[in-house]
């Protein structure tokens, strides 16, 4: 249950800074104006409070763990979001990071 948790625990911290920066992003590069900036400021402020919910209570691991989530949700949104296609690189890459989060989150401890 502990792994459900932290893995859903990352999802959402996955939506919040992925779509608080595509949020900053319109804003600011898409010309959206100024309401898209401040609501992807806020996600971003709300995802770096998830992150403390996390189980494990390590900041390093949590954050090194995140990067691999941050990787394979980036490219997520992206095709959701913007049409983006990977190819078999990004997604063989977005595995590797994922597999690399697993081994740094769950990995059976001697503690």
């Amino acid at each position: 249950m502990v792994i459900v948790r932290s893995v859903s625990l990352f999802a959402l911290a996955a939506f919040l800074e992925i779509g608080g920066a595509w949020l900053v992003w319109q804003g600011v590069r898409e010309h959206k104006g100024w309401i898209w900036v401040g609501a992807g400021v806020i996600a971003l402020g709300l995802y770096g409070f998830v992150a403390t919910l996390q189980p494990d209570g390590d900041f390093a691991r949590v954050l090194a763990a995140y990067g691999g989530v941050f990787v394979a949700g980036s490219i997520a949104w992206g095709m959701v979001a913007d049409g983006y296609r990977p190819d078999r690189w990004d997604i063989a890459g977005a595995l590797v990071c994922l597999a690399g989060m697993a081994l740094i989150m769950y990995a059976p401890r001697g503690r």
